[in-house]
């Protein structure tokens, strides 16, 4: 855990969520957060020492996929249980607990998924406050139905008699049912009760003290040293910035490369609202020919990501060897990638490569200052409220490293690069003027390779074809495509197909993630 946590030596540095693999585990972490709880996660196996050295009030267990039957099924350190500190089992880690302690863990007769009433049978401070039956969410094939070594029963459904147990004692709580999901409505309560009343953790963790915490480890991590920046002017890069410039001032050099690939108004906003704005020493290294030349014919779009990430770097490292007595690399990393790195589940199948550019180069032999590396995307935007940074950097849509080279379909050039952001600023101008721009999570449109016959002022046409792509989500790891208005639909195509010469099809995508992804390539 980084030292911001750590250094306010006082009681504990709040719950720590082992991970066995549930797809709703990082849910458990943001449902306390939510509450000014700081929770982390750990892998499933993370070694005792670890947990105890970032002074836990309590140990949550997720849920998980697998079977305490299983041969080689996931097991936490034993010593956890030796440790004193207060349990928490969901589901599978419920599960565990009865596993481990002399109960019995059968499939159950009746499968439960979906939602379930349950009834509150005995008294335990984890239900303390909430109704007495309770609508919750029920995703498991196995179910204790037998205790052992203290535990009792204090909740029920009518198919699952072990809906939630107690060893008061031990300070250790099951529950079959999982309350860090939405559709267990009164959950939350379950995950504060459990942090204030069971744990006894009283510390408040918020972005007012969270940004002070920061501000003076950064300052503590480089002193007088000197960090640059890959700048790009997306919500993460342009947080991170603005935490190290409150820290250490000019001392931080940011560089933002335009590679040509960007949309209308990008430069303008790292320059005028970041860099002016702001204050920070900001340096734009315009590239966009040397990009443009490199992708001249090429139409596979991972050879595209390849060309661009190695040009980035190239780019960025010439620039940065221009500032001497450099010490430091920011970077924007964010809470989930910290996660999946050490996922219970270990690598994932490569569907294609990371949209961000990334991986600078090691050999520049700098030392990384991460301050976003604990934070999930929404808590960056709060902080960047904090620091009354423009609700246009916080409230933007995500956009790739690569810019609109994945979103010319096929070979990139000039022309179509300046008709797609033609198409793109129509689409943005109305969603923010229709008041849509915010209730979508992404929004952008894509130049087909394809052309279409239409007819314009009585004449016969042959041009290309514009896809818009709208979807909400709320982390990008799925989405659905946005129920935009007709008639919004109708003004934005219509705009394009009128002012954009060379467009005269507008198409829309309504596809969601998964099968497909948000990005077309």
């Amino acid at each position: 855990m980084s030292a911001v946590l750590q250094k306010e030596n006082k009681t504990t540095s709040g719950i720590i969520i082992l991970d066995f693999g549930s797809q709703y585990t990082q849910l458990i972490a943001r449902r306390l957060r939510e509450l000014e709880v700081y929770a982390e996660i750990l892998p499933y196996h993370a070694k005792l020492e670890d947990i105890l050295a970032r002074r836990p009030a309590g140990i949550v267990l997720s849920g998980g996929p697998d079977s305490v039957h299983r041969k080689g099924s996931p097991r936490p350190d034993e010593r956890i249980f030796d440790s004193g500190l207060p349990l928490l089992g969901i589901c599978y880690g419920m599960q565990l607990l009865v596993a481990l302690h002399g109960g019995k863990v059968s499939p159950a007769q009746k499968r439960e998924y979906g939602f379930a009433e349950v009834e509150v049978t005995g008294d335990c401070p984890l239900f303390e406050g909430l109704d007495r039956r309770l609508k919750v969410w029920m995703s498991h094939g196995d179910g204790a139905d037998r205790l052992d070594n203290g535990f009792k029963i204090v909740a029920k459904t009518s198919t699952a008699p072990f809906a939630a147990i107690s060893d008061e004692g031990k300070k250790w709580y099951g529950v079959q049912f999982h309350p860090e999901v939405v559709h267990t409505p009164q959950g939350a309560r379950l995950l504060e009760n459990f942090a204030r009343k069971v744990c006894g953790h009283a510390e408040r963790w918020n972005m007012r003290s969270l940004l002070d915490s920061t501000v003076e480890e950064i300052k503590a991590q480089v002193g007088n040293g000197k960090v640059v920046c890959a700048l790009s002017g997306g919500v993460d890069s342009s947080v991170a910035a603005a935490l190290i410039h409150r820290a250490i001032g000019k001392n931080l050099h940011c560089i933002f490369v335009d590679t040509g690939l960007l949309r209308v108004g990008d430069r303008d906003k790292a320059e005028n609202q970041l860099g002016e704005a702001l204050g920070l020493n900001l340096k734009v290294a315009d590239a966009s020919k040397l990009f443009l030349s490199r992708l001249k014919g090429v139409k596979d779009p991972e050879r595209k990501r390849k060309i661009i990430g190695k040009t980035f770097i190239e780019v960025f490292d010439k620039e940065a060897r221009k500032i001497t007595g450099v010490d430091f690399l920011a970077q924007g990393t964010l809470y989930p990638d910290v996660i999946e790195s050490v996922s219970v589940h270990g690598p994932s199948v490569v569907i294609k490569s990371h949209h961000n550019v990334g991986g600078l180069p090691k050999k520049m032999h700098l030392k990384l200052v991460e301050p976003l590396r604990f934070l999930f995307k929404d808590e960056v935007r709060a902080l960047g409220r904090e620091m009354g940074l423009p609700q246009d950097i916080l409230g933007a849509h995500p956009f790739p490293g690569p810019g609109l080279a994945i979103r010319v379909l096929g070979a990139v050039t000039p022309r179509l690069l300046d008709l797609l952001r033609k198409a793109d600023l129509i689409l943005r101008e109305e969603l923010k003027a229709s008041g849509w721009y915010d209730k979508t999570w992404q929004a952008f449109a894509v130049i087909l390779p394809t052309k279409s016959v239409g007819v314009m002022g009585d004449e016969r046409t042959y041009d290309n074809t514009i896809c818009l792509r709208c979807v909400d989500s709320v982390d990008g790891m799925t989405a659905d495509w946005s129920r935009l208005p007709h008639d919004l639909l109708q003004k934005i195509s219509s705009r394009i197909v009128s002012e954009v010469k060379g467009i005269n099809r507008v198409a829309y995508d309504v596809t969601s993630k998964p099968p497909a992804t948000i990005e077309w390539e």
